[in-house]
Formats: structure tokens, C-alpha cells, sequence
């Protein structure tokens, strides 16, 4: 039988692409969602035959151990997701970042058959770099958002907690997400510029010169796949940076991207000094111990969101359902 893989989050912006992804890999996924922007996103996969739905709230810890049962793995997406996020709720941001998820780990670390554990984090823990190099896995972290400093919290404790020799945790640093989703989202900085740009609004760029590594959905998910197939020596209790050390792009980058598209195109820089995130990342360790490379580049981001908006197929990008506050 086919590994039955445990997906919190399931409905959301990189749930909802992974959920496929793990269809099509060959896997059974148990779904776990809350629905609290709607579970519209399941829908072209809701009669798959190895796909299960279960509606739930990751605070909930009798739900998380029915939703355990039978399970050979679990994707932890499940969040209070983004700066903005956090900080219009820190309370409810407290209670999923850090609390839900430290009991899920404890709860998958002792049932029986879960052996993998795969841990959503970011690249926004590294907050701002010293100097014009490069960070890594290896760097210090010094988040500067409460979204961060939850990451950090909950990356420290899967990496210091004393589990067994057969269970195998994971952190992924995810990249700045961007591109089309089942439930795609406009408040993430390509996705927002493609679109002002093809509604053909002036775009304003605040703080034109930090720098932030980019990474496609679909290779976000993809990250995972790999995980979960990792020798389990080589990510038991590691941390993994995902996305593609070419990717790393000022603003002012994307923006030159977004006039190859449209030469037309109405930008304006705002400078801004204040803004403390700024870094650019390193991802050879999952190339070198794990073979993962990316498919897809920010232009392909920035070109197939111009194309669907500006071709309708979004026929409101503006409306609530595209963000996440």
C-alpha cells in the first residue's frame, strides 16, 4: 500500500498545489483544513480515490489524533501565514504558529507509523544579513517579525527534541512564494506586481533595493516530495533552505522583469530605508545532498499572473478570497 501522507493546511496557497503533487506521485492524502478561506481549492480533487477530506482546526488536539491514525507522514503547512498576518492577530497567530504545531509534533512523534514529519518554515528568519553575501542554513537567524520569530521557535524545537531512532522531522526555509495556485494568492509581492501591472495601474515599488530569494509553488511542493523520499540520515532533524541561489531579486529586479513584458508598464520607486528584511540566500545544500532543482524562474511567475488577469481568466483580483488579511 502506497504511503498515506498527512496534509495540514491542505486548502491554502501551497496545501492546495501539494495536495495534487502528492496525487500524482502515487501517494493517499488525508487533507486537514479548517476552511477558513473556503475549500473551494479541493474541489478538482475531492473524488480522487486516494484523496480523504477531513475538516478541522489544528488547535483541536482530538481531531489531530483521529487525523493521525493510519498515517505514514505529515506536511505541517497549517499557519498564521506572513507579517501582516501575525501581527493583525498575535494571540490567534501564537496558538496555531507555536502551540498547535508543537503539540501536532509531539502527537505524530508518538503514534504509531508516522516517520516522517516535514515542517513549513521561511527565509524570512534570517531577517536582515550583515555585509553583501550571502546566508545559509548555517547563517544566524535574527527574525524580526513575530511570523518569523514563531518560525524559529518551532525550528528549534523539532531540531532539540529528544524523539525516536524511526521518526524523521523536517524543516524546509521556504522562499518568498509567488504563481498560480488553486487558491492563488495577490498579496505576495510578484503575484501583487504582475497583476497592478496588467490592470495597467501605476505600480509603486516601496524600498526598490533589498534583496529576497523567490521560489515558484509548484517547486515549493515539489520540495517536499524530495523530503519525503530524502534519505532519512540526510534530513532527520536538518533544516533546508528551498529555492534556487539564482533567484535571489531586488525589487527593482522584478520590476525590469515586468517591462520586458510590458514596455508600457507604469512603475514608480518609493524609496524606503526602514524596511528590515533584506537577504539573499544560498540553496546548494538541497541541491547537493537532495537533488532538487527548480522547474520554473520569477519571469515564468511574473508572465503566466500577467497572462491570467489581463486575459480575465481572474475576473476579480482584488477581491478578499486573493489574500490572507
Amino acid at each position: 500500500m502506497n504511503a498515506r501522507i498527512l496534509v495540514t493546511g491542505a486548502a491554502g496557497y501551497i496545501g492546495s498545489v501539494l495536495v495534487r503533487i502528492l496525487l500524482e506521485n502515487g501517494y493517499m492524502v488525508r487533507a486537514l483544513d479548517n476552511l477558513n478561506f473556503g475549500g473551494e481549492s479541493l474541489i478538482p480533487v475531492y473524488n480522487h480515490p486516494e484523496f480523504e477530506f477531513v475538516k478541522g482546526d489544528v488547535r483541536d488536539a482530538r481531531r489531530l489524533e483521529t487525523a493521525l491514525i493510519d498515517v505514514d507522514a505529515v506536511v505541517h503547512l497549517a499557519a498564521i501565514v506572513g507579517d501582516p498576518a501575525c501581527a493583525k492577530q498575535p494571540e490567534l497567530a501564537r496558538e496555531i504558529n507555536w502551540e498547535a504545531s508543537r503539540v501536532l509534533f509531539d502527537l505524530a512523534s508518538a503514534a504509531a507509523g508516522v516517520e516522517r514529519f516535514i515542517f513549513a518554515s521561511t527565509c524570512s528568519n534570517y531577517g536582515k544579513m550583515e555585509g553583501d553575501g550571502f546566508v545559509n542554513e548555517d547563517s544566524p537567524l535574527t527574525p524580526v517579525s513575530l511570523y518569523a520569530k514563531l518560525k524559529v521557535e518551532f525550528e528549534q524545537y523539532l531540531m532539540g527534541s529528544d524523539i525516536s531512532e524511526t521518526f524523521v522531522p523536517t524543516a524546509l526555509r521556504f522562499s518568498t512564494v509567488y504563481g498560480l495556485s488553486p487558491r492563488t494568492r495577490f498579496d505576495l509581492t510578484v503575484n501583487e506586481f504582475a497583476r497592478d501591472v496588467a490592470l495597467g495601474r501605476e505600480l509603486e515599488i516601496f524600498g526598490e533595493q533589498f534583496w529576497r530569494p523567490y521560489c515558484h509553488v509548484d517547486d515549493l511542493a515539489r520540495a517536499c516530495i524530495f523530503t519525503l523520499k530524502g534519505e532519512a540520515a540526510k534530513v532527520r532533524q536538518n533544516v533546508f533552505g528551498v529555492g534556487d541561489t539564482d533567484e535571489n531579486y531586488q525589487k527593482k529586479m522584478l520590476a525590469e522583469e515586468l517591462w520586458k513584458i510590458d514596455p508600457d508598464a507604469k512603475i514608480r520607486f518609493v524609496h524606503k530605508d526602514e524596511d528590515p528584511r533584506d537577504y539573499r540566500v544560498d540553496f546548494s545544500k538541497i541541491r547537493e545532498q537532495l537533488g532538487f532543482n527548480i522547474t520554473k524562474r520569477v519571469p515564468n511567475g511574473l508572465r503566466e499572473i500577467y497572462d491570467v488577469v489581463s486575459e480575465g481568466i481572474i475576473s476579480d483580483p482584488d477581491a478578499n478570497i486573493y489574500r490572507n488579511t
